[in-house]
């Protein structure tokens, strides 16, 4: 269990430097104004979840995942988790419910952000 620990600890500190990295770039590149960098972020994650997951369950081989998926992928975006669930749901053939996962989970995480902006802004006034 330790192990498994550190490999996500690892990854993760692997994939927020990623992530730090890939954002600063897209930004130099795109330039402000538009989250680019998140919007890169989120695809390149969600594509390579993809990769990963077929390659690993190809391979009947899972030991990387912990290192890869949740700590890489993790630290890089947590997007490519939600990518991955959404697939998962749709790939057992319940597209209404993936569909919902969607709707919800971008719905309720704007939703989220609004107000705990709007209820820590008003510790600040």
């Amino acid at each position: 269990m330790l192990a498994t620990i550190l490999q996500v600890a690892l990854g993760g500190a692997i994939g927020a430097a990623a992530r730090y990295l890939a954002s600063v770039g897209t930004m130099r590149l795109m330039g402000p104004g538009f989250p680019w960098g998140t919007l890169v972020v989120n695809v390149a994650g969600s594509f390579l979840m993809g990769v990963l997951v077929v390659i690993l369950a190809h391979r009947d081989d899972t030991r990387l995942a912990p290192f890869l998926m949740t700590g890489v992928l993790g630290g890089f975006t947590t997007f490519s988790a939600f990518s991955l669930d959404a697939m998962a749901i749709f790939e057992r053939g319940q597209a209404a419910l993936a569909g919902f996962y969607v709707g919800a989970s971008v719905l309720l995480s704007l939703g989220a952000i609004v107000l705990a902006m709007y209820l820590v802004r008003g510790f600040y006034q």
